[in-house]
């Protein structure tokens, strides 16, 4: 039975925002974060109540599915919304020929033909690497509309020098990636130094020009979610375009209780300012049922106007295999090896 992708063309819906909008909350139109003056007592403001997040976290994923059609609708926007990602310390060219490849067609031909959705023609939002691939990902990539991302300043600890780290995003910028995923200074969120989170982060947003900026927090290094909160405050206000939860090198990486602090604090921003930011949880995503109860989270937190590629990624290399495996038991009702579905 043809996939009737109900959740690609309801989103759809927002692609052209009115008076240059980027995102829609409760029918306000949203301008892209151009970032404001930091605001300290925002920032000393934010409170979380740590049970209550965690309760609405387990909440979510017990109470949020669904199934068969339905089920494919929502694993193929999660495909959508993809960074596919190669950050080893053994990555090669070869190696990332192979996730482009992958990244411009994350199905099997069979598998689009066995579901009828050949016209929608899916693809990943980007692929992500270490600047030394940034050209191999253009090349491989190219007229594929799928954006190319390099890691930078430092990535994973983000602690070699301020100047190094601007310099490591022109590089980037200037070989031609499309958007900088950067690391804070965490010390600086310990030491409630806001100001120079704030000022590390608009240099950051500086040097990078009009490629898109994802501020990574590094979550799993900051120890409460009252942190995250603030930390996402001060990184929208120096003008990130999007705010992401890890590096993927932590101990503990995206959950949802920390995504629901952040979506949040998206939220209140937006509230606040009239701008838009993006969010993108990284590092541990990788079953397909994870990724539909993050799009449900995304959905209920910030509305329909946020499930597409340009307010919401996951940073992912393991999960889009357990996606085309239940994709291909949508078609087949059969669930195939995992040999069956590999990277490339």
């Amino acid at each position: 039975m043809p996939v009737e992708h109900n959740e690609s063309r309801n989103s759809a819906r927002h692609e052209s925002q009115p008076g240059g909008a980027i995102a829609i909350l409760a029918g306000r139109p949203l301008l892209p974060n151009t970032g404001i003056p930091l605001n300290l007592d925002w920032v000393r403001e934010v409170r979380v109540n740590t049970s209550a997040v965690e309760r609405r976290a387990q909440s979510q994923v017990a109470r949020r599915t669904v199934k068969k059609e339905w089920q494919a609708a929502w694993l193929l926007r999660a495909i959508s919304c993809m960074d596919l990602t190669t950050l080893s310390g053994d990555d090669t060219d070869e190696r990332v020929r192979r996730l482009c490849a992958k990244a411009r067609h994350p199905i099997q031909r069979e598998i689009e033909q066995q579901l009828g959705i050949e016209e929608l023609q899916i693809k990943v939002a980007a692929v992500c690497v270490y600047h030394t691939f940034v050209e191999t990902a253009l090349h491989e990539l190219e007229g594929s509309g799928v954006h190319v991302a390099a890691v930078s300043t430092g990535f994973p600890a983000g602690l070699s020098p301020l100047a190094e780290r601007v310099n490591e995003i022109r590089r980037s910028v200037e070989a031609g990636a499309h958007e900088i995923d950067v690391v804070i200074t965490r010390s600086h969120v310990f030491g409630g130094r806001w100001q120079a989170l704030y000022d590390e982060v608009a240099a950051f947003k500086q040097a990078c020009g009009s490629a898109h900026m994802k501020v990574i927090l590094g979550t799993g290094d900051l120890l409460t979610l009252r942190n995250v909160g603030r930390a996402s405050v001060v990184a929208m206000m120096a003008g990130a375009d999007f705010i992401k939860t890890s590096t993927g090198k932590e101990p503990t990486n995206a959950t949802l209780p920390v995504g629901l602090v952040m979506t949040r604090a998206i939220r209140e921003y937006a509230q606040q300012t009239g701008m838009a930011v993006g969010f993108k949880p990284a590092g541990g995503i990788r079953t397909a049922k994870q990724s539909i109860d993050w799009l449900a989270m995304i959905k209920e937190e910030l509305g329909p106007s946020w499930l597409r590629a340009e307010m919401f990624r996951f940073g992912v290399s393991g999960l889009l295999g357990d996606i085309e495996r239940q994709l291909e038991h949508q078609a087949t009702g059969r669930y195939s090896a995992e040999c069956r579905h590999p990277m490339a």
